[in-house]
């Protein structure tokens, strides 16, 4: 199941918006199978192995990291192919949370006579598809918060500055987030500030051509027809209160969504709900204190990136997040950090959410 999964992880940059997955065919001790599924349209991890084992399938175990569809997609069912090719076993990390899928692919097997068994590295096939499964189950993908600062968690300077505070490793490290993700979420400020492009640069990051959704929240569609990131390939949804002024950006190709007004600001919910129904599991936040305090405080992040360059800034900076008025020791928000290492000179810091 460890090689199943890390063949699934293959699939980090193409798979989506289907989840990655691993098989392995193993028959008296050896495997005589492998594959994982490599884009969304294309065969499935299953079909792969199959075709790699031939007629040594028969009578092998299958181990997978998630529950064979059952029903028909873009590609056909892989439950039947697995017992048409006579597979003696069948060992699942987790079940299928698609409402076609979940419980369906586990009972046609066991329906013909397959022994079904699942749960084993179930922690590790749930994190290698945290996108996947939120989106499935909780209505909206899984966001990662990506902040860059120094040591004393400074990410610009009092004027604004700000390139570049972490070393070139650390920047070629974003383009890994980037190319993972299925949107990028940053505010109008942030916009009108720095153009960002938002784009997936780097060419050893084979993505198919697929460029992540640019997300913009801009209440009032202050977004200037010049920003860099509309000439470039890819969608740019741009999410407002008012879109009375939406026809020029219309025009320029922005798809303007109206959605309500929360918290003093959008309806982060919405936003969220919206990229989901566009089938983005996993939402990388690159954006200013403003809205990366607002999505920590209401606790719409899942998971933290933070580069941490070894300088100190001073106190004359803007900080990392800008958050309501915490008095006290009881209103900070508690962390676990469930990775830690350098990146070039700077540090990363992977940290997820405690309930």
């Amino acid at each position: 199941m460890a090689r199943a999964l890390r063949l699934a992880a293959r699939g980090i940059y193409t798979a989506h918006p289907n989840p990655m997955v691993g098989c392995v065919l193993a028959r008296d001790g050896e495997i005589v199978g492998e594959g994982w599924h490599e884009a969304a349209g294309e065969a499935h991890a299953e079909i792969n192995a199959l075709t790699a084992a031939g007629a040594k399938a028969r009578g092998a175990t299958a181990y997978l990291t998630l529950e064979p569809c059952s029903h028909q997609g873009k590609t056909p069912p892989c439950a039947p192919a697995l017992i048409e090719a006579g597979i003696g076993e069948v060992v699942i990390a987790m079940e299928d949370p698609f409402p076609a899928v979940s419980g369906n692919g586990r009972a046609a097997l066991e329906t013909a006579g397959i022994p079904v068994r699942s749960g084993l590295m179930q922690d590790a096939a749930q994190t290698l598809n945290a996108g996947f499964l939120s989106r499935m189950q909780r209505g909206r993908p899984f966001v990662r918060l990506k902040v860059a600062s120094s040591l004393d968690g400074a990410i610009a300077m009092k004027s604004g500055e700000s390139q570049w505070i972490t070393g070139p490793e650390a920047r070629a490290d974003v383009q890994r987030l980037r190319a993972r993700s299925g949107a990028i979420l940053t505010g109008i400020g942030t916009v009108l500030a720095d153009d960002p492009a938002l784009n997936v640069r780097h060419e050893e990051f084979d993505t198919r051509g697929r460029q992540p959704i640019r997300a913009v929240l801009d209440s009032r569609l202050r977004m200037p027809l010049s920003a860099g990131m509309l000439g470039m390939p890819g969608m740019t949804v741009a999410y407002c209160v008012d879109d009375a002024a939406r026809q020029p950006l219309l025009d320029a190709g922005v798809h303007v969504v109206r959605v309500k007004r929360a918290a003093g600001m959008l309806d982060v919910q919405q936003v969220l709900a919206d990229l989901a129904a566009r089938e983005v599991n996993e939402v990388l936040v690159e954006a200013g204190p403003t809205v990366s305090g607002h999505l920590l405080a209401r606790r719409f992040v899942d998971e933290l990136v933070i580069y941490q360059a070894p300088h100190i800034m001073g106190s004359e900076t803007r900080p990392m997040f800008g958050t309501p008025e915490w008095t006290r020791l009881a209103d900070r928000l508690a962390l676990d950090i469930v990775d830690l290492r350098r990146v070039g000179p700077d540090i990363r810091i992977t940290a997820r959410l405690k309930d």
